[in-house]
């Protein structure tokens, strides 16, 4: 029965360690990369936007970038790129007078998928288009905004734990049966025959 209160320690301390690891890991693990600013600016006023920039907080990967009207249709817009955190995309044509959407879908750096929404309104007199065709004012500044805003409306909430947190549970119970297996068992009292 002597190693009863040995094993016990070992089993406190290895549960005690697994909660330590767990509580100084899980923070940065249930934090996705977000969008600190926007240019043009969520619900900002702008007249003559010749690119759009967003800047995360992290390297992001994989973006998709949607600019369309109030109307749900598709305004014209280059080719997303990204540097570290920054993605930009070029608009390639003058926009009309009018309410706008950005649309925007990443892979943050910890694998997870972020997106959402920033509307904003065109207010510059846009040049005049024949029938059919997108209007939109002639650009020649960039709106920056002063402070990161926080993540636009419609971003993904954290969805469940990551895979490397269940691959750290895993072995931490390995880790817990190779202690449990290797604790002497010799010290237990044997019926006397």
């Amino acid at each position: 029965m002597a190693y009863l209160p040995q094993f016990m320690r070992r089993m406190v301390l290895a549960v005690a360690g697994c909660g330590v690891l767990l509580v100084l890991t899980a923070p940065a693990a249930l934090a996705h990369d977000q969008l600190r600013s926007s240019s043009p600016a969520k619900n900002a006023e702008v007249s003559s936007p010749e690119r759009i920039e967003l800047v995360f907080s992290s390297r992001v990967h994989f973006p998709a970038v949607v600019l369309r009207r109030t109307d749900n249709t598709q305004a014209p817009l280059g080719t997303p790129r990204t540097e570290g955190p920054k993605v930009t995309a070029d608009v390639t044509q003058p926009l009309a007078p009018g309410g706008y959407v950005i649309a925007w879908r990443v892979v943050s750096s910890d694998g997870h998928p972020i997106e959402g929404e920033i509307p904003f309104t065109v207010t510059g007199s846009g040049e005049p288009s024949a029938p059919g065709e997108s209007v939109a004012p002639t650009a020649s500044a960039v709106q920056v905004s002063a402070s990161p805003a926080p993540a636009a409306a419609g971003e993904e909430a954290p969805s469940g734990i990551p895979w490397w947190i269940w691959a750290a549970l895993a072995a931490l119970a390995a880790i817990g049966a190779v202690v449990w297996y290797r604790t002497p068992r010799h010290d237990r009292p044997t019926p006397e025959e």
